[in-house]
């Protein structure tokens, strides 16, 4: 019996892939890749699969399927092609499936995953918010586990799980009624006190220039307008099953402390460590341990201190809208994940305005979709209209 831990990963090409790799390039006696998967970037994923050899490679981008052949030539590795092809392989049985596709784009394989049962590491936090109803009664349906790859959500994660451990089977229900809220925290991105009249000059080479985190653009621009923030309420909710009042998020601009579970009782649990995607990607690797691995020391003395703001909302509208579209519960998630997508894409695309990503999602919000939340298609079907009611909106302002 093998001693590595098997690993699929979804999204290989992709940051959160990188960082996933280069903890099993370390660690090659730890891991052993099962199966890599992106999306269109061929050349990236061909050099991926030569290095780690998996089982099998899939590339989303149908076309690009002859190339990656071309480059895998004289390999053992299976490839397979397509998006329906790709989500098939998140059911192959391994220790830990990597989510990481970004957007609504990795919600089949995603679901594909929690069907097969799978312990998943997720760090696409878009399938969740549209689709955590469908999410969470599939995945107690079959005994999937999801363990959380955000920052703020491992820091919940690891002080949770820590605690829980504290308690006797019995005791789990008084535990969780000690619980008063968690808090999740938030850089403020680089617009944090650019003054409000500048906001209109704002170019997408300002927002994706994170001052902590090294993000993708889609991801970057979303920190920037704290919505990435309000998407993180949403999945935490699903994620420890606690409703919107009992989820706070503050502005930590050192991006040290990642999350903190309050007690009834005054105490306070926090997880704190440097700003390296690799921490809680470890933990999830190697949980209920830790991985030994060499990250750059935290020097808490060096920091001197530790500031927290509360998030202003003419400062970050979306934010607000994101915490108002859980409480609408309902389609309200999976408009507000729909209308940002669109948005964001457009404003990097320089169609609109920074300002106006806000705008686009409050009025697909007012839209009032119908739909249902139950099944995998309804969701998607409510997404799509949401994103059409989006590009509507966003052709009324590129007209202007």
């Amino acid at each position: 019996m093998s001693s590595h831990s098997v690993i699929t990963i979804l999204g290989a090409t992709g940051s959160i892939g990188d960082n996933t790799l280069a903890l099993v390039r370390q660690n090659p006696d730890l891991f052993r890749i099962k199966a890599l998967v992106g999306g269109s970037n061929v050349e990236k994923l061909a050099d991926l699969a030569l290095e780690f050899t998996p089982d099998v490679v899939g590339i989303a981008d149908a076309t690009k399927q002859a190339r990656l052949a071309e480059r895998l030539l004289g390999s053992e590795i299976k490839i397979v092609a397509g998006d329906a092809e790709c989500k098939d392989l998140a059911a192959i049985k391994v220790d830990i499936v990597i989510a990481g596709i970004v957007g609504l784009a990795g919600l089949p394989s995603m679901m594909k995953a929690v069907e097969a049962g799978q312990t998943i590491g997720l760090a696409n936090k878009e399938s969740l918010v549209s689709a955590g109803h469908v999410i969470s009664q599939v995945a107690a349906k079959n005994g999937a586990r999801i363990i959380p790859l955000d920052s703020e959500h491992s820091a919940i994660f690891q002080c949770w799980h820590g605690w829980q451990e504290r308690l006797d089977g019995n005791d789990v229900h008084e535990g969780m009624s000690s619980i008063q809220k968690i808090c999740l925290t938030a850089s403020g991105g680089p617009f944090l006190t650019r003054a409000l009249n500048e906001f209109a000059s704002i170019t997408p080479q300002d927002a994706v220039a994170h001052p902590n985190w090294e993000m993708g653009r889609k991801i970057s621009v979303d920190s920037a307008t704290m919505m990435n923030k309000g998407l993180e309420v949403i999945e935490a909710h699903f994620l420890f099953d606690l409703p919107a009042e009992q989820i706070e998020a503050v502005i930590h601009p050192q991006s040290i402390i990642h999350g903190m579970i309050h007690f009834r009782d005054g105490s306070i649990i926090a997880q704190l460590s440097s700003a390296d995607m690799q921490v809680p990607i470890s933990y999830a690797l190697k949980m209920p341990g830790r991985l030994n691995w060499d990250p750059e020391p935290l020097d808490i003395v060096a920091l001197g201190k530790l500031e927290f703001l509360p998030i202003e909302p003419d400062r970050f509208p979306c934010f607000a809208l994101a915490q108002n579209a859980l409480i609408q519960a309902g389609t309200a998630p999976a408009i507000l994940n729909g209308a940002n997508e669109v948005a964001v894409a457009a404003f990097l695309a320089g169609h609109i305005s920074f300002s106006s990503i806000a705008t686009i999602v409050a009025d697909s919000l007012a839209t009032n979709i119908d739909g249902d939340i139950n099944t995998l298609d309804a969701v998607i079907a409510v997404d799509n209209e949401a994103r059409r009611v989006a590009t509507v909106l966003v052709e009324k302002i590129k007209g202007q």
